[in-house]
């Protein structure tokens, strides 16, 4: 399951995330989905509103380059995937 929780502090987080708005651009084209059941794999991401209910915590960057992970967020689940071989792969859920 992948539920991530976001945090505020850059010390506390797993790994930074920028949220890439293109999906050619991204590591990761991820789905936000509404039921922590729903949540699989790496792809599909349910946000929690507690640390400890999470299973990655992420601190979000607002520079490409600062990021360990790049995800677009897609608007229809089945286009959720990985679009490359990355480090994190298989670890955020």
């Amino acid at each position: 399951m992948a539920k991530i929780y976001k945090t505020d502090r850059e010390h506390k987080a797993d790994f930074s995330v920028f949220f890439e708005d293109r999906d050619y651009k991204a590591d990761l084209i991820a789905f936000e989905v509404d039921k922590d059941y729903k949540a699989k794999g790496d792809e599909k991401w349910y946000f929690v509103d507690r640390e400890h209910k999470a299973d990655s915590t992420i601190y979000v960057v607002d520079r490409e380059h600062k990021a360990d992970i790049k995800v677009h967020m897609a608007a229809k689940d089945y286009k959720a995937q990985w679009k490359k071989s990355h480090p994190l792969k298989g670890k955020i859920s």
